[in-house]
């Protein structure tokens, strides 16, 4: 490989360009108005808006503020979420396909307008979003899109050759007038604002369970007593409410960036084929333009080989297109999908009328986020929105595709219980090599193992603390990370993402 990547740890672009603060870890119970748990741009979002109604406010993150998908995003701020709208006119109709555009559109111009409101320099730019293909199967998939836009009526659409990129594709649908911005100086300013308006930020602070519709049990010990709890924490931590994680499948894709050439392209872009290829440029702290380049998604934990494989295949296609030789940035995500591609968003289930959820938004989190922070804050007031029934978890019987999304999630699932149980271990633990990790047998015993550059060996049970199935061992990020529903571990077992919220069971080891 000719392409240079960064070899060891994950650099998130976003998260490289940009200070954070510390906040407090939650030490005492609290009692409060609204409890928020997951500080990424929902949440904040959440209380920004709850703050100005004078509402009393707090927002617990398991990990540290920030650090988590919304740092890790290519932060597009567009309706335009792939070749969506024929599926919901397929899924839902023409009238909810258009609340969808409606939704979205205005969550753009929201994110636009409080940034300028709040002087909040968050590097928002107006770009025209680009749906390509390269093959003709994606042309007919752009086609039957256009005939979906006009079907519901969006404006300043257009197929075309034309798209500012550096080498020619079949045929593109443009959108006009989207956007595209920095996702953590924008959260940092609506954080800022909120503190100001009383609202009380804590991290390091992993939230357990909820009992009695009011009470959220934290992983210490503390309690928060709230009259609403919004779960705003990416994967719902209380997932067994509502069997959240039965009805959603997690996928990890991955991401590169570079300073961009003079000729840069000025829009967004995303391929209708697969592999995915996620096309946008931003602005760094130096004055320098960088290309950001995303794909490669593939089901948390299900990947055959080395996970920097994906890395290496978005470094090519790089050089390909873009001549670019070597990379400063490289960073993955990891997004939930629903049944129907819709996000769930509002009371988890019919008899939790005061604990709200907001998950799946399917890699297009900036502007459904502020959707459902904007429906959450409904909800608390009582004063409606109209965009709530399109996105509630509880929005109607399951239909015929949802059936079988919901067949294959879950049978796949189960497989992959069973593989974990049964599949042969045919590393052997003196066999590991320096900076790998991998599940090894070590006296007649099944174990996770990672040996870092030094030598120094970690071990684990592989054996995730949701429901019980075996984790992987993710080489790209150097993590443990279950093919079921997505938890992942460090590589000495502390829980990175939910579900699950105890940690790895470690393994002594003597040397």
């Amino acid at each position: 490989m000719t392409d240079k990547i960064l070899p060891s740890e994950s650099k998130s672009y976003w998260r490289a360009t940009n200070d954070f603060e510390m906040f407090p870890k939650l030490s005492e119970d609290i009692e409060v108005d609204i409890a928020i748990i997951g500080a990424g741009l929902t949440g904040i979002t959440a209380a920004y808006l709850l703050s100005k109604l004078g509402r009393k406010v707090i927002v617990v993150e398991g990990s540290r503020i920030l650090t988590g998908t919304t740092g890790f995003t290519t932060a597009k701020v567009t309706a335009q979420h792939g070749p969506i709208y024929q599926k919901l006119i397929n899924t839902f109709g023409e009238e909810q396909a258009r609340l969808y555009y409606e939704a979205n559109t205005a969550a753009l111009h929201f994110i636009e307008q409080t940034a300028s409101d709040l002087g909040i320099h968050c590097d928002f730019e107006k770009v025209d979003a680009f749906l390509y293909a390269d093959t003709e199967d994606g042309v007919d998939i752009l086609q039957k899109e256009m005939e979906a836009y006009n079907k519901i009526g969006i404006e300043g659409a257009t197929l075309t050759k034309e798209t500012g990129l550096p080498y020619t594709v079949k045929e593109s649908l443009k959108l006009e007038n989207q956007g595209q911005f920095h996702p953590l100086k924008y959260a940092n300013g609506l954080i800022k604002k909120a503190i100001e308006n009383g609202v009380q930020f804590y991290e390091q602070s992993r939230a357990k369970s909820i009992h009695s519709t009011n009470l959220v049990e934290m992983v210490d010990g503390n309690e928060i007593r709230a009259k609403k709890i919004l779960v705003c924490s990416h994967f719902p931590f209380n997932d067994e409410d509502g069997l959240y994680f039965t009805r959603m499948y997690s996928e990890r894709s991955y991401a590169l960036a570079a300073p961009a050439e003079a000729n840069y392209p000025k829009g967004v872009y995303i391929n209708v084929e697969k592999p995915t290829r996620s096309i946008r440029t931003a602005l760094g702290a130096d004055g320098r333009r960088y290309l950001l380049i995303g794909g490669e998604g593939h089901t948390t934990g299900r990947f055959e080989g080395d996970t920097t494989a994906n890395y290496e295949a978005l470094a090519a296609f790089g050089r390909e297109q873009f001549n670019i030789k070597q990379y400063t940035y490289r960073w993955s995500a990891q997004d939930l999908v629903t049944l129907d591609e819709l996000p769930y968003v509002g009371p988890m289930t019919s008899g939790l009328p005061d604990v709200l959820v907001a998950t799946g938004y399917a890699k297009w989190g900036m502007t459904n986020s502020t959707v459902a922070a904007q429906i959450m804050v409904a909800n608390v007031t009582g004063t409606g929105n109209r965009f709530a029934d399109l996105y509630s978890p509880i929005r109607s019987k399951m239909k015929k595709e949802d059936i079988k999304s919901f067949t294959k999630i879950n049978a796949s699932v189960a497989k992959e219980l069973v593989k974990g149980k049964t599949e042969k271990i045919d590393v052997l633990f003196n066999d590991l090599q320096l900076g790998t990790g991998d599940i090894v047998k070590l006296d007649g015993q099944k174990v996770g193992a990672f040996k870092d550059v030094t030598g120094k060996i970690y071990l684990v049970k592989p054996v995730c603390t949701h429901l019980g199935c075996d984790v992987v061992f993710n080489d790209a990020e150097c993590s443990w990370d279950c093919p079921c529903h997505g938890s992942r571990y460090t590589f000495t077992g502390e829980v990175i993402e939910g579900p699950a919220y105890e940690p790895l069971e470690k393994i002594e080891y003597a040397e």
